[in-house]
């Protein structure tokens, strides 16, 4: 395995929670770190823009370039991977993390939220890895990283929320067949998912709230296990839908109340959507 020095590496969705902790993880070991989300300006309620989190990727050891895109739009995702390129000269991995949730039936889906879950979801993931293959083709150690869950085809997944339960497979079958075609150009795919929920904006205002917290994992869990696999080379992992706790256990990391958000409940931990009680 190596570090992930000088090497380029574009994160959607990493202006705060499990895109910027990837970010800042990347940054220590001296990589450059491609900060792609929407938040330019504060947020009320949420913190963190791509200019915060670049400031703390520099500070961390890493080179950072901040870039505004809406990754649902071809033309903005276009000019971020140009502007990757023209600034490092090189692209190695590509992290999908962007997202957009709504647990809600059919029924009850707006067709815009319903939309924007495709778009943002799969789509993207379809947009940003088409965007940046060219690149990719021509690093040593490329890799392509969706935060998507391995494929359960269980009632309770599709009954209640199934909306978004489409767009989040979306993204794992995708990976799972750019696997297969990107075989040639030894580029590895992979999805990444939690085994518990992790303590993120999400949690807070889509799926539960502050006091669900105690029932989470920091996101540090996520980005310490991606940076496992973004480390891994020659191709030997690939086309895996890995879950965090699992992998780590499997590299040798036992102690995994480190990253409990609140350590008195670390025997408590809720399991994450699409994992099997």
């Amino acid at each position: 395995m190596a570090d992930l020095s000088g090497r380029t590496i574009i994160i959607t969705g990493a202006s705060r929670g499990i895109g910027r902790c990837m970010a800042l993880r990347f940054a220590r070991d001296g990589a450059n770190v491609v900060i792609a989300a929407k938040s330019a300006e504060p947020h009320t309620k949420l913190k963190g823009t791509i200019y915060t989190v670049a400031k703390e990727v520099e500070a961390a050891g890493g080179t950072a370039l901040p870039f505004q895109v809406d990754v649902r739009f071809e033309d903005q995702v276009s000019a971020m991977v140009e502007a990757a390129a023209q600034r490092f000269s090189r692209i190695d991995a590509l992290v999908n993390n962007a997202g957009a949730i709504s647990l809600t039936n059919v029924e009850d889906t707006p067709i815009k939220r319903y939309d924007l879950m495709q778009s943002i979801n799969a789509r993207a993931v379809f947009l940003c890895s088409q965007a940046t293959l060219p690149y990719l083709k021509e690093s040593k150690n490329p890799h392509i990283l969706s935060l998507a869950p391995p494929l359960n085809l269980s009632g309770v997944w599709l009954r209640d929320h199934a909306p978004y339960t489409l767009s989040k497979y979306g993204m794992t079958v995708l990976s799972l067949g750019m696997s297969e075609e990107f075989e040639k150009y030894g580029i590895s795919v992979n999805c990444l998912w939690p085994k518990t929920i992790i303590a993120t904006a999400a949690i807070e205002f889509a799926v539960g709230s502050l006091d669900t917290f105690k029932y989470c994992r920091k996101p540090e869990i996520i980005a310490d296990a991606a940076h496992a696999i973004l480390t891994t080379e020659d191709r030997t992992l690939t086309g895996q839908c890995l879950i965090d706790e699992e992998l780590l256990r499997e590299r040798g990391i036992t102690d995994l109340d480190r990253y409990a958000y609140d350590l008195e409940y670390a025997e408590n931990l809720q399991t994450d959507l699409f994992i099997d009680r």
